[in-house]
């Protein structure tokens, strides 16, 4: 089992940056991938980035390359996403999500969801 929380959401304007956090309890978090999804209202679960358990890959969405960065720090049971240059359509609450496969970017594959930080960018 895996319990995840995350933090560090807010409203900020647009340009601007913001780093999320979501905390893992258990002691296997190393081996699980983790990801982000985000969902924004009136709109479906979209993906947004993942990890590999060991930090060695990364798969990112199109509409966050070269603006988000995903980190995880398996001693502190934890994993960032760093958004940069955030816009408008950024908005969403953001989930994060643990998975015991690869790091891939469909919802399924993760057993386990945090509750969602709301990500709010005004313009």
């Amino acid at each position: 089992q895996v319990q995840l929380v995350e933090s560090g959401g807010g409203l900020v304007q647009a340009g601007g940056s913001l780093r999320l956090s979501c905390a893992a309890s258990g002691r296997t978090f190393s081996r699980y991938a983790m990801a982000w999804f985000r969902q924004a209202p009136g709109k479906e679960r979209e993906f947004v980035v993942a990890i590999s358990w060991i930090g060695g890959s990364t798969v990112y969405a199109d509409s966050v390359k070269g603006r988000f960065t995903i980190s995880r720090d398996n001693a502190k049971n934890t994993v960032y996403l760093q958004m940069n240059s955030l816009k408008p359509e950024d908005t969403a609450v953001y989930y994060c999500a643990a998975s015991a496969g690869l790091p891939g970017n469909r919802g399924t594959e993760y057993a386990y969801w945090g509750q969602g930080t709301q990500v709010t960018v005004s313009s």
